[in-house]
């Protein structure tokens, strides 16, 4: 049967709604609308408007109401409608949902999932097409999590809300119509774990979120060049698994890391100084970067120059190939 990455996510949230009654699902627009990609969908209808419902626009106000019921015994799952308007939700996530465990010697844990639809590729402006998980992925206590696949977008999100502690849910937004063979519910692998999505020789790209499905178009693409590329997916920022990047990258002897958000500075600066650290004899060229340029997000008319395609990928993994 072939779901999307929408349905999976919204049957995750249903199906953990329907599993325990301290799971409640709010943020703007989730209510009667269903949320703008329709991710909620029907979830009020089935569960009231007591376990989904809808908020004023206030971010802080939104993460801040969740840590309060999460220290009362709810599983609050929040929704930041766009990436960009996380911001005024950051001092509660960093000084607050990601420390009180450890403030609290433990005595406090915070089991709250937050929602971030993110990336481009959808023709929006900024606010609405941002890549922030490096600022998330550097705070002690956050779990992050960015799922690559319709099967990951369930068993991943299940797995988040099931966490006693917090969790970052990054969901690739242009990536909520990709489809995949799968039955539902089903379980991958756990938090930590990436995953070998396509094994070569030649170079490994490493990928999660949104380019996934860019590494393993651009992999296909390189069969004509004669190049047999290892696809990554990483799945998991934090824990971050660098035992199954560094075994791909010792077989092959390069590496391309690929994300959206701008180079400078972003996670694929941390991938690449943890495959120096554990591999560096088995390289034979610098771990190179892929990513948007370090510049605002652009209009939607210039999107498609500024996010990594498989040109630039291709391009990267010759210039490590001729190093």
């Amino acid at each position: 049967m072939a779901i999307t990455m929408a349905q999976a996510l919204n049957t995750a949230l249903h199906d953990a709604m329907e599993a325990d009654d301290k799971v409640v699902m709010f943020g703007e627009d989730v209510g009667t609308l269903g949320g703008v990609f329709r991710i909620t969908d029907k979830l009020q209808e089935r569960f009231g408007d007591k376990r989904c419902f809808d908020t004023p626009l206030a971010e802080s106000g939104i993460v801040g109401s969740a840590i309060g019921m999460a220290m009362y015994g709810y599983k609050p799952v929040v929704e930041m409608q766009f990436d960009g308007f996380t911001y005024p939700a950051f001092e509660q996530i960093v000084s607050h949902l990601a420390k009180m465990p450890n403030r609290s010697r433990g005595t406090v844990r915070l089991p709250v999932v937050v929602r971030i639809p993110y990336g481009g590729g959808i023709g929006a402006v900024e606010h609405h097409s941002e890549s922030p998980e490096a600022f998330f992925s550097h705070v002690a206590g956050l779990k992050i999590v960015s799922p690559g696949t319709p099967s990951d977008g369930y068993s991943l999100l299940r797995r988040s809300i099931d966490s006693p502690d917090p969790v970052i849910f990054f969901e690739p937004k242009r990536r909520y119509w990709l489809k995949e063979d799968a039955e539902l519910p089903v379980t991958t692998e756990p938090f930590g774990t990436a995953v070998v999505r396509r094994q070569g020789t030649t170079a490994t790209l490493l990928a999660y979120g949104p380019m996934v499905r860019t590494a393993l178009d651009t992999a296909t693409a390189a069969e004509e060049e004669g190049w047999d590329l290892e696809v990554v997916d990483l799945r998991t920022l934090n824990p971050f698994d660098a035992e199954t990047v560094v075994a791909s990258v010792r077989k092959t002897g390069h590496a391309v890391v690929i994300h959206e958000a701008q180079v400078f500075a972003g996670f694929g600066a941390e991938v690449a100084a943890q495959i120096t650290e554990r591999a560096f004899y088995d390289l034979e060229a610098p771990v190179l970067r892929v990513g948007g340029f370090d510049v605002p997000y652009p209009a939607a008319k210039l999107e498609e120059f500024f996010l990594p395609d498989t040109d630039r990928i291709l391009d990267a993994v010759e210039r490590s190939l001729s190093f």
